[in-house]
């Protein structure tokens, strides 16, 4: 009985563990398997604690009977070593200084879950950490109506962008001056704008329910940030680091402000046990501050936000 046990826990284990390695690997065009592709980074618990159990099992065994266990944790220990080498660029790294003396810019993401984010909550954030820059998705009129009432407009008095009734609504504040806006052709609202000396592409593709459509959207958003030589790429991109789609931003030089700061783990979704999976923690990254090779990082951390199932991302940034 206890060997039973033993192998129902190993394999409770491994199996979740050696899917997420496949869908790693395989980068695939089946919507489910992007969306379990976003958890990659749990296969290192996963894995360790799978190495830690046969590891364990096979030293309590007689000499005859280790080579299963044995086998088991030499195979745990190649997936942990593989998932440790794919999340590493999150916690190391170089990170090059800004210009000395150049002036720091804050930037915030929040994605406000078609309009019940807490209005209050947003304000309270870009007042505290000196936001100079807001880009905000899935706003909607009634939404930015609380924004402006809570002080939104007096703190950044600067916008482009429209709200909507559902959840297509981007919009930029800031409190530099910016240009006209040109919206791009992704299925949400996203736009490219310059704020100050800045070019700024905000930006929400849509989430890999619809796989295709994603794909799209990404490659539009990087064909775009590409032509322009974009400073900075913000918003909610329903990707993570392992994706394909954010490695391909990445080799076009656009590397997110948290692994640049080698900040680790930031999850951002789901959050506040509200939307599609109200007993999860966040576990999942896929809000980011993309930056060009004109600007250095100097931090990120992420705010709750009532009523809104993504944290908002903070990230501090300055010309090099």
């Amino acid at each position: 009985m206890a060997r039973v046990f033993f192998w129902l826990v190993a394999a409770g284990l491994g199996l979740p563990a050696l899917l997420l390695t496949v869908v790693r690997m395989a980068d695939t065009d089946v919507g489910a398997m992007i969306r379990i592709e976003s958890f990659t980074p749990l296969g290192i618990p996963l894995y360790a604690a799978l190495l830690v159990l046969t590891g364990f099992g096979a030293a309590l065994r007689s000499a005859g009977e280790r080579s299963q266990p044995a086998t088991v944790a030499v195979l745990a220990l190649a997936g942990l070593l593989l998932h440790s080498w794919w999340f590493a660029p999150q916690v190391v790294g170089d990170n090059p200084a800004p210009a000395a003396g150049a002036p720091r810019i804050t930037v915030m993401n929040t994605n406000l879950f078609a309009g019940l984010g807490d209005a209050d909550d947003v304000v309270d954030a870009v007042r505290r950490d000196h936001v100079d820059i807001l880009v905000v998705e899935e706003i909607t009129p009634s939404e930015l109506e609380r924004l402006d009432a809570a002080g939104l407009a007096q703190l950044l008095p600067n916008r482009i962008g429209a709200p909507d009734r559902d959840v297509a609504g981007t919009m930029v504040f800031s409190n530099e001056r910016m240009g006209e806006p040109a919206l791009l052709a992704t299925q949400f609202h996203s736009y490219r704008v310059e704020v100050g000396s800045l070019t700024l592409l905000a930006v929400h593709p849509v989430a890999p329910v619809l796989p295709d459509a994603w794909r799209r959207d990404h490659d539009l958003i990087r064909d775009e940030a590409v032509s322009v030589d974009a400073d900075l790429i913000v918003g909610d991109l329903n990707a993570t680091p392992d994706h394909d789609v954010m490695r391909e931003l990445d080799d076009a030089g656009f590397r997110d402000a948290g692994e640049l700061a080698n900040e680790g783990w930031q999850p951002t979704w789901p959050a506040n046990n509200v939307g599609l999976f109200p007993l999860l923690p966040p576990l999942v990254r896929i809000d980011h501050v993309l930056l060009g090779s004109s600007l250095a990082s100097l931090g990120t951390h992420t705010v709750d936000i009532g009523g809104t199932d993504h944290l908002a991302l903070v990230a501090t940034v300055a010309r090099k």
